[in-house]
């Protein structure tokens, strides 16, 4: 078990809980929208989410061909607390819950979430859960001058040897399965601009873990799976920084 620390100054930008379900044929936009009745006094602000979708294909034979297309449209609404800090989002696709900087910690993340999921339910009536997921975004400001990024993040693009050795910025994305958990984690990594005034450098590590499995909307086992993506994400976290890395959020 790796060990977990309360860091004063998490890098944590964004924390999400995300459970994706099938809606019955009935439960539409309107319906979906009636969800802010049950919670307006704490999310105040309503707006309407647009997802869209694109699809590009070439084909070769017998002469190539490219085409394209695009479709989407509404497919829920987002409601944001009077601080701006937390927004949940009741969508025709499922329900996510995320709290923005300053995070506290990982049960009132998860009893917020897990109470506004009730109200989804009633409203939505959705038939079952086939996804659930959590993603922390953070932001770690690495000091400059730096020699190498695994100074402070273990796991990095490796240079081939007969190459100039520099790293300026780079994107990586590793998706591992993990056995134990039942569960797949998605690691995105990459660099923002280098801030000028602080002279640090902003490396965004992103941790996305989820399962996909067909739960009860009312089962709690669902809630024990987001105990052990929890447990996951930690793992993911701790063992992928340094203890200077640790230093940088006392």
């Amino acid at each position: 078990m790796v060990e977990v620390i309360h860091f004063p100054n998490a890098p944590i930008t964004e924390a999400l809980l995300d459970i994706r379900v099938k809606l019955p044929v009935q439960t539409d936009l309107k319906t979906l929208g009636t969800f802010h009745d049950t919670i307006k006094q704490r999310y105040p602000v309503k707006q309407e989410r647009v997802s869209w979708r694109g699809h590009f294909e070439v084909k070769v034979t017998p002469v190539a061909q490219v085409s394209q297309s695009a479709a989407g449209g509404p497919d829920g609404y987002s409601f944001t607390s009077v601080d701006g800090r937390q927004v949940v989002q009741a969508r025709l696709d499922g329900f996510t819950f995320s709290r923005l900087k300053p995070y506290d910690k990982w049960e009132a993340l998860r009893d917020e979430a897990r109470e506004l999921w009730q109200h989804y339910i009633g409203v939505a009536l959705p038939e079952t859960v086939t996804r659930v997921a959590l993603r922390y975004i953070n932001r770690i400001e690495i000091p400059l001058p730096i020699k190498d990024f695994k100074e402070y993040i273990l796991t990095t693009p490796e240079i081939a040897p007969d190459l100039p050795q520099g790293l300026e910025s780079f994107f990586m994305r590793m998706v591992i399965p993990d056995s134990k958990a039942q569960a797949v984690a998605i690691i995105t990594e990459t660099v923002e601009p280098i801030d000028e005034s602080s002279k640090r450098i902003p490396l965004i590590f992103d941790i996305d873990v989820f399962r996909m499995a067909a739960f009860s909307v009312q089962d709690n086992s669902m809630w024990e799976t987001f105990e052990s993506l929890h447990v996951l994400k930690n793992e993911v976290f701790f063992k992928s920084i340094t203890p200077k890395t640790k230093a940088l959020f006392q």
